[in-house]
């Protein structure tokens, strides 16, 4: 069963600021949710292979008339706001 104090631990965790009002709130609603979930994991599914009608399979195809190599590079670059050369600017993200 979550608690109010499990929420505060979970949202500090998280860095997120929950209000009062949502930290008495979401306990209930996820022990809501756990039921549910507990109830879906006890279902009988002894019978779930006959219920199944086909079987599902992944098609795999031959790649048949692929584009030449590079050519819309020129296109794709044109449309990119920064760009050096044929390289392709963007923002450093570490």
């Amino acid at each position: 069963m979550i608690t109010r104090t499990d929420i505060e631990k979970l949202a500090s965790l998280a860095r997120i600021r929950l209000s009062e009002k949502e930290k008495s709130l979401f306990p209930e609603e996820i022990n809501s949710v756990l039921g549910y979930v507990e109830q879906i994991k006890n279902a009988d599914a002894s019978n779930a292979k006959a219920l199944q009608k086909e079987t599902v399979y992944n098609v795999m195809r031959e790649d048949i008339n692929p584009d030449e190599s590079g050519v819309h590079t020129k296109d794709i670059v044109d449309e990119f706001p920064k760009k050096e050369g044929n390289y392709l600017k963007v923002k450093n993200i570490l």
